[in-house]
């Protein structure tokens, strides 16, 4: 599963043979949790700290996160995404 970011010890990936609706998982420190592109949780148990950050991060590149969506159903290679800062 191809890592897209990185942040604060957040690691956000994608699937490439993922189902609907278009989504990401974030794993902090064993912690595991799936996010609309939105950033809304879909489930998990992210602290509510990173929570946060992660919510924050899809807000801002809802449209990335969305085209990387469509790129993982031709199985090429997701591009990288920007980290928060």
């Amino acid at each position: 599963m191809p890592i897209i970011s990185m942040f604060f010890g957040i690691i956000i990936r994608m699937y490439y043979d993922d189902h609907n609706p278009p989504h990401f998982h974030a794993e902090y420190q064993g912690h595991k949790g799936m996010f609309l592109t939105n950033g809304e949780k879909l489930n998990g148990n992210i602290p509510a700290k990173q929570q946060k950050f992660i919510s924050a991060w899809a807000e801002i590149h809802q449209d990335e996160l969305l085209a990387n969506w469509e790129i993982s159903k031709t199985e090429r290679e997701l591009f990288r995404i920007e980290p928060l800062r």
